[in-house]
């Protein structure tokens, strides 16, 4: 929207597209506002284009006049580009203005300089705008996602472990190399929020989602709301110890979950209790499924370190329910039982009956998390 909007017109916009689509009464006892505050704020709305009246429908009570016309977003308003920075390649999506992907592709990136990776940036971020479906007259916003400690109100990457990135200034930097509005945020917690507003997590006042890979991460949403915390690395329960005697972890702990359960070090345990310093990942997978008790003892442990994590989520968070995912969970077979046990061990009383929803999701998924956030930051703009 072209001028700042009104708490209402913010409050309206953000229901129907999270919920919608709703008739003005719906709106009205949803958000705790008057008919007339509803219809005055969805008016600018409709008229900028964001907001549409649907056929009429429903009525709104028992001898009521005629039926409600529900208000429903219309999609292709505008356009927002999502973009999830790994390690070795950027997944980029293209997603309207109900966070549906419309295009999507992939760049390898050949180092993990910042200058680098700007530069690829900047091509995918074309390649995507003037592609199929011509997107660039329609898009004026870009959301990063990336791993580690982001300081998402001024787009600092305080620091990312994977990148070996130190206090980059990224969203200056992006919009310099793209010419777009830029929010940066924790990958975790981008996907977090596309979950909240567009997926598993909708309508819901708390969840969590884990996420198992390289990293170990989790995102909080309590009383409706995404948990960032005061230093913005609130849900790192990949830094929670669980083994004071355990691996050092690269942030400087020792026996966190990510030091036991992360990729790299399920790999780096297989290859000491096997004694084969080529193995992979997809090797140490292979081996723990063909019965080796070695490997199948490095899952073991991973995966009650994990449990021991979500243990602690649900111990002091007491979410309605938590949400596994990742793209460790490719071998969530060898995790599951031992996640369960160490759940049910560490979860106090009642916090134990929290359901674990397994739900993977492609790296697609966390680009249009940053898509998502990207349409947060439009919303409440």
């Amino acid at each position: 929207m072209p001028e700042p909007a009104a708490p209402a017109m913010t409050a309206v916009l953000t229901a129907v597209l999270t919920e919608g689509p709703l008739s003005r009464v719906g709106l009205a006892r949803r958000l705790g506002l008057s008919q007339a505050a509803v219809t005055k704020a969805a008016r600018p709305l409709i008229d900028l284009g964001y907001l549409e009246e649907l056929a009429a429908t429903e009525r709104t009570g028992p001898g009521a006049g005629r039926p409600a016309s529900p208000l429903s977003i219309r999609p292709d308003r505008e356009f927002f580009l999502g973009v999830k920075i790994t390690a070795d390649e950027l997944i980029g999506v293209v997603c309207d203005l109900t966070s549906r992907v419309r295009a999507s592709a992939h760049r390898p990136l050949a180092g993990r300089g910042v200058d680098h990776v700007l530069s690829e940036l900047g091509g995918l971020v074309g390649d995507l705008l003037d592609g199929h479906g011509d997107h660039r007259l329609r898009t004026r916003r870009l959301g990063l996602a990336i791993s580690g400690d982001v300081d998402r109100a001024t787009g600092l990457v305080r620091y990312s472990p994977f990148l070996h990135w130190h206090d980059v200034p990224l969203r200056e930097l992006a919009e310099r190399a793209t010419g777009l509005t830029v929010v940066v945020e924790n990958d975790v917690k981008a996907l977090t929020t596309a979950e909240h507003w567009f997926g598993e997590g909708v309508g819901a006042e708390s969840f969590a989602l884990v996420t198992v890979g390289t990293g170990i991460g989790c995102g909080l949403v309590v009383n409706g709301r995404l948990v960032a915390g005061v230093h913005g690395v609130a849900g790192e329960i990949g830094h929670i110890g669980v083994d004071a005697g355990g691996p050092a972890c690269h942030c400087g702990g020792r026996g966190c979950v990510e030091a036991i359960a992360g990729t790299d070090a399920i790999v780096e345990r297989a290859r000491q209790r096997t004694g084969r310093p080529e193995l992979t990942l997809d090797g140490a997978v292979a081996l723990a499924r063909s019965g080796d008790p070695r490997a199948a003892a490095v899952f073991a442990e991973a995966g009650d370190a994990i449990g021991c994590g979500i243990a602690a989520v649900a111990n002091l968070v007491g979410p309605a329910r938590i949400v596994v995912s990742g793209e460790g969970l490719a071998a969530y077979d060898l995790f599951e039982p031992s996640i369960r046990t160490g759940f049910e061990r560490q979860a106090f009383g009642a916090a134990a009956t929290c359901p674990l929803s397994i739900r993977p999701l492609p790296f697609e998924e966390w680009a249009r998390g940053a898509a998502t956030v990207g349409i947060q930051s439009f919303v409440a703009s």
